[in-house]
This record gives structure tokens, sequence and C-alpha cells, in this order.
């Protein structure tokens, strides 16, 4: 007995050790590090923009190459190649000398002879507009402009192509560009973005649109004499929520209202016979995501007719075709879809849907020659990174492989779909890397921002993230709560006067349909999110324990606080139903700080110094509370950086910091 005794003491240390293998975190050894994924991320070739010819027979891209310093604008080039001949691409640029520059907006002429793009060529940080051969050469500079320009567009004849000016703005448009600083006498700044009319020839340049009312989209006429825009009065940020629809004439100027709708617009395009203009329709969040139903009206005005009632997308793209169908993109399910509508009968066909982006940055997207028959698009998925494609729809082959060896550093990814309150909602569940069925891991819920938003599958960018968890060992669910798009416009309206409420269940259902199949530890649940997700992070919190550590990036702690702080509240109204001021209850009953004293959850916040969208003292709001009660908090601010943080070492701050977080407060994984 004694003897066994010994063998057992003696065989102790190898026991312990043998334990502490099995507890220690799951694929500690090759758990990559945060700044080199960061850098792996970052040198992923991005396409921003994908053109095909009017005939089809050519597509013309834009690649980003590389982040400027301070990471605020992208060096970028444009390519164009035969559709049948996808190896032989050439570059086209507004210079042969120390490029490559910040080049954009390239647009095909009616012809397909020309192409005209935006280059910073002359001046870094002011665009002009360039034109050039197809077949490339020498770009003649066109303008010599003084502020943001943007959406070139070429008139139906060729001989002129209109633009977005914003006359003296060194600021680019957008709400989610940094906020002047300001200091003094504070008066509202409002600068108005014109069409302007650029005579090919010559040269010349002419403003178009008056000036005070405010361009957000355009489309010229078939027969170039006038314009369809969405439109207001006063700043463009916050105005493009309560947008009319006008048309435009292109010798005068002279603006008419034909449309002062009861939801948000956008994508405005005008008929072949030139007799309606199509545009989408929805409530909308975020400017420039559009989505909804698609519309049509008559271009001398009256009442709107709405084609698509019982879409169950939700529609982010439009464009005629000349047998006057209209072709559009929508969210689906989670993924992306092409249809075919036929205006007269509302019948709508479908083309092609995946469980991926067809998009660059803000929505699905695609370019379709003149007859349908041809598109361009830039792909991508969890699984794929970015690459441009083109052919007829569903049938396209890759123009590029410029991430042919790229791979990724996150585990698999499934759609999920579970019910919430007798609705099916559906997410993705991103799989660890090097998952092992016999490992507990920690889960972290990652909520998209909007709300009028949705989670596709994409390459992730090199930014605010969730997608890097899965790296480093995190199951990571990226919910679509009521108020996403992708499940029609009821889908959509679902949330409005109740914030917080009926999105949370969804969100808590979701866990739970995760809890059930796979080894995701109860006690180790965490919740991250930006801009709508931080709010929902702030909100989560207040309402629930289960979450275990909290990241809220660019949140909104105090609805009525907000009201009065951020630049763009107008897309308030909608959704509460009145101003903070009619209305204060409805803001307070779904404001994080109102129920603050039930926080438990340690919470990291973070936010840029000068957003507009959600202001700093949001976060401030929170810290203070969190801090005074005794919760685990943190708060940091970006210097410079608006609702989208841009700078490279910014960007790895981020994800370290929620990295560092989770791994803190949720613990390693175990078997």
């Amino acid at each position: 007995m004694l003897k066994r005794m010994h063998r057992l003491l003696a065989a102790f240390p190898a026991l312990v050790l043998w334990a502490l293998a099995l507890s220690a975190p799951a694929q500690a050894a090759t758990r990559p590090a945060i700044d080199p994924l960061m850098d792996e991320l970052a040198a992923v070739h991005r396409f921003t923009e994908a053109a095909v010819s009017p005939d089809g027979s050519r597509v013309a891209w834009v690649e980003s190459l590389q982040e400027r310093s301070g990471g605020t604008a992208q060096v970028s080039a444009i390519s164009v190649a035969d559709i049948g001949s996808p190896g032989t691409a050439w570059r086209i640029s507004a210079g042969t000398g120390a490029g490559p520059y910040v080049e954009h907006d390239v647009v095909w002429s009616p012809d397909g002879s020309r192409l005209a793009f935006l280059s910073e060529q002359a001046q870094a940080g002011q665009p002009d507009l360039y034109v050039v051969e197809a077949r490339g050469g020498a770009a003649r500079k066109l303008t010599s402009l003084d502020g943001a320009v943007a959406a070139p567009r070429w008139s139906p004849d060729g001989t002129a192509i209109a633009l977005l000016v914003i006359e003296g703005s060194s600021r680019a448009a957008g709400p989610l560009e940094p906020a002047a600083v300001e200091a003094g006498v504070i008066e509202e700044q409002v600068l108005t973005q014109r069409i302007n009319v650029v005579d090919v020839a010559s040269g010349r340049v002419r403003p178009v649109s008056p000036d005070g009312l405010y361009i957000h989209e355009y489309d010229w006429s078939p027969d170039g004499k006038s314009f369809a825009a969405t439109a207001a009065h006063g700043s463009g940020d916050n105005n493009w929520y309560i947008s009319q629809l006008y048309t435009i004439s292109a010798a005068s100027g002279e603006a008419r209202s034909i449309l002062e709708p009861s939801m948000q617009i956008a994508c405005p395009r005008w008929s072949p016979d030139g007799t309606a203009i199509a545009f989408i329709g929805g409530l909308m969040s975020d400017e420039p995501v559009a989505g909804g139903d698609v519309y049509t009206v008559p271009a001398t005005g009256g009442a709107p007719r709405n084609l698509t009632p019982d879409l169950a997308g939700s529609a982010a793209w439009l464009a005629w075709l000349p047998s006057r169908e209209i072709l559009f993109t929508e969210y689906a399910d989670g993924g992306s879809g092409i249809a075919r509508l036929e205006p007269a009968s509302g019948q709508v066909t479908v083309l092609w849907t995946g469980p991926e982006s067809i998009t660059a940055s803000f929505g699905p997207t695609l370019s379709s020659s003149r007859d349908g028959r041809v598109t361009a698009l830039i792909r991508h998925s969890w699984a794929a990174p970015p690459e441009v494609w083109a052919g007829a729809i569903g049938d396209w082959k890759p123009l590029t492989r410029a991430n042919a060896t790229v791979r990724p550093s996150w585990g698999e990814a499934r759609s999920l779909h579970w019910p919430s309150d007798g609705r099916m909602i559906q997410g993705w569940l991103l799989y660890p890397r090097d998952y092992d069925p016999g490992t507990r891991y920690p889960l972290v819920v990652s909520v998209h921002g909007g709300p009028a938003g949705a989670r596709t599958s994409g390459w992730p960018r090199p930014s605010f993230d969730a997608t890097l968890l899965a790296s480093q060992g995190y199951f990571v669910l990226f919910p679509n709560p009521r108020g996403s798009l992708g499940w029609g416009e009821a889908f959509t309206r679902a949330n409005v006067k109740d914030f917080g409420y009926g999105d949370l269940r969804d969100i808590l259902a979701g866990v739970d349909e995760v809890l059930k199949t796979l080894p995701v530890d109860p006690e180790r649940v965490g919740i991250a999110g930006w801009s709508y997700g931080g709010y929902m992070t702030m909100w989560a919190v207040t309402q629930t324990g289960r979450f275990r550590a909290a990241v809220a990036g660019a949140g909104i702690a105090n609805w009525q606080s907000y009201y009065g702080q951020n630049g763009i509240d107008q897309w308030m109204i909608p959704y509460f139903g009145a101003s903070v001021y009619d209305d204060p209850e409805v803001y307070a009953r779904s404001s994080p700080i109102t129920f603050v004293k039930q926080v438990k959850t340690p919470t990291l916040i973070l936010v840029g110094e000068r957003d507009v969208e959600c202001p700093v003292p949001q976060s401030y709001e929170l810290w203070h509370a969190l801090k005074t009660l005794g919760v685990p908090t943190q708060l940091v601010v970006y210097t410079g950086e608006g609702h989208a943080i841009r700078k490279p070492d910014h960007r790895k701050d981020l994800i370290r910091r929620a990295v560092a977080w989770f791994d803190q407060h949720l613990g390693p994984n175990t078997r």
C-alpha cells in the first residue's frame, strides 16, 4: 500500500501538468497576434468600384492600393479589362509621374469609347474631373475645382458630364466624417452640394441646381434636358432623411418638387421613355445605406406606387432596362440578391441569391450593361476575399485574382435561424479558428450598426470587426434582429417606438439557439457593437446579467440628451414618432441611462473624438455613471476621428483593447 502511495505521489506533478494542459486556452500556441492580423487585413486588395461598359464588352474597376499617412484617404488605381481577356488589364490614370494617386468614381461614356473619373493628381485633397480613351493613353484634365466633388455622370449624348460639388468645402460629404472643430460663437454652417455640368469639349463648368438645395443623388433624364434628384434644403448630413424628389432643368436650374414622401427615399432613376421615375423608399437610418421597396412616380408628379409591397427582402439599388423592366439588388436573408421587376404587374423574378456580399462599402450593388445581359460586381464572403467578377447574372467569371493566396484566419461561418416572438430571426455564427468540439468556448454577440442595416457574410476590413475574435478562440454571433434590412419593410419597421425591447429579445433568443447545440459556456458570453450596435451593447447590460463583458463602440446612452447633441437628429423622428421635445418619455423608455443602476457587466467604451452621429458625451455619460456605481469600465476617445475610425494605429488599438477586455472578463477556453 505504501509503495502504491509513493508511486502516486511521484506521478502527482505529471498529473497536475496534464490537468493544467487540458484547462489551458485552446490553441494557445497557435493563437495569432492581433497586430499582424490587422496588417494582413490591411494588405488585402480592396476593390471599391466595378463598372461595365454600355455594350458589356469591358469592365473598369478601382482598387485601393494603400492607406495614406494618417489613414484618411486611399491611394487607388483604375484598371480596365476586356471581359473576354481578363488577364490583359491595363491601367488608366490622370498622370504618368509619381503616382499612384487618389482616383475613383469611374464612369463610361454612352458610346463606351471614353472613361471619366475623379483624381487628386494635380492637388492632394482636391478631386478634379478627367477624361481618357478607354484603351488608355494621356488623360485630359477638364476641371480645376475648389471643394468636395463626387458622382460624375455622362449626359445621354456624351457631350457633358454632371458632378456634385460642395464649393469651398475641404470636408468630404457624409456624417461618417469627423465634425469640424467649433469655437467662439457657434452658428450652423450650411454648405450646399449642387449639380454642376461640365462641357466635355471646352471644360467649362456651370452650376445648375439652386444654391441652398442640397442634392444627395441624381440621374439624367433620357433626353438630357432634366435631372431627377433626391434633395433637401439645409444641412446635407441631417436632411437626407427628409429629402424630397425633384426634377431640375439642365438649362435653367429650375427645381420642382414632384414628391414629398412619407419615408426616406434613395436611388432616383428615370425610366427609358422619360415618363416615370423609380426610387427606393423605406425606413433608412444611415446615409447612404438604402433599403426598402421599389416605387415609381410620374415624372410630372403625383402619387407614388409601391411596386413591391410583398418583397421578402430590402431593395438596395436599381436600374431601368430598355424593356422598361427594373433590375434591382436586395438584402435577402443575411445575404444578397438580384431580381427583375415588371412595373405594370409588379411581378418580381429572382435572378440570383447568395450567402455573400456584392458590395464594396454600403449595400448590395452592381453595374449593368445597357441591355442588362452583362453585369460587373465585387464579390466577397467570410470564406473568400474580394475580387471583381463579370458576366451574365449568376454566371460571373473572375476578372481579378489579386487575393488568390489569402486565407481566413477565423473558422467556418454558418447561417442560423431561430424563432422569436412569432418571427424567424436570422444571424451568422462564426466558429473559432481550429474549432475543437471537445472544448468549451466563450461567445461574443456582435450587433451591426443601423438600426436599418444588416450583417451579411463579407471579408472584414481592418477596423472594429468582431470577426477577429474568432481568430482568438471565440464563437461570434452576428444577429440580424428586427429593425434589420433583408426581410421586408414590415420587419425593418418592427422596432419603431420599441428600441431595445423586441430587438434584444431577438438577440437573446439567438444566444439560446447557439447554447442548445454547441460547446459554448453560458457563463462566458459577451456583447459588442458599434453605432446602433454600441447602443444595443449599452442597453443590453442594463436589461440582463447574461453578458459578462461588453465593448460599446460609438454608442448612445441617453436618447434625450443625444437628440440635442448629434448632427443628424432628423433620422430619429420616424423611429420615435415625435421629437424629444414633443414626447420625451418615449426617448427615456429606451435610454440605457434610465436603467443604469442595474448594470453589473464590465464595460469598455470606445468613441471617436469628433463623431457627428454618436458624439463623445454619450459615451462619457455612461462611463461616468458606471464609474460612479463601481462597475468596471474604461473610456477611450480617439483623437481626430469621426464615426468611422480611419487611422490604422487607432484601428489596431480598438481590436487589441476589445480582445484584451474579453480575455480578462470571459476567461480562457476549457475542456
